[in-house]
């Protein structure tokens, strides 16, 4: 039994390797009133407003150029409404390739994940240090 729970967990943990996380989830959010559609980067680990609700990101995760696409992001969704205590509505994963798989069920709004990116105006990685060529020394001459 033991050595079954080992070969899930090693499943498990092949499956996870292959997402990589990202800083930002990038979220669609509907004004059912209004027929509103926004887009909205959400960071993780930041609260966002979308009318009424509070969503905090607590993961976001993309799959690997490899692997078949998917974004994938653990989110919090709560709503204040005025003379009200804070009211928590969704707590759960969201996948951009089945938003109705686990969806925020609300008669206002609906919340959809559209994806998991990185960090916009990150710098480019630095260019590499130029090779020595062989036979010179730095600030020495080969003789």
């Amino acid at each position: 039994m033991l050595l079954g729970a080992g070969v899930i967990a090693c499943a498990v943990s092949g499956a996870q390797a292959a997402m990589t996380p990202q800083p930002t989830a990038v979220l669609q959010g509907l004004d059912k009133i209004s027929a509103r559609v926004s887009k909205f980067d959400a960071p993780v680990g930041q609260p966002v407003g979308f009318g009424t609700l509070s969503i905090v990101v607590r993961d976001c995760e993309r799959s690997a150029p490899e692997d078949d696409p998917e974004n994938a992001a653990f989110v919090e969704i709560s709503e204040t409404r005025p003379g009200e205590d804070k009211k928590r509505l969704f707590s759960g994963w969201m996948f951009a390739s089945s938003p109705a798989l686990s969806a925020l069920e609300h008669p206002v709004y609906d919340v959809n994940l559209l994806e998991c990116k990185g960090a916009s105006g990150s710098p480019p990685p630095p260019p590499a240090a130029p090779a020595t060529p062989p036979g010179k020394t730095k600030g020495k001459s080969a003789r």
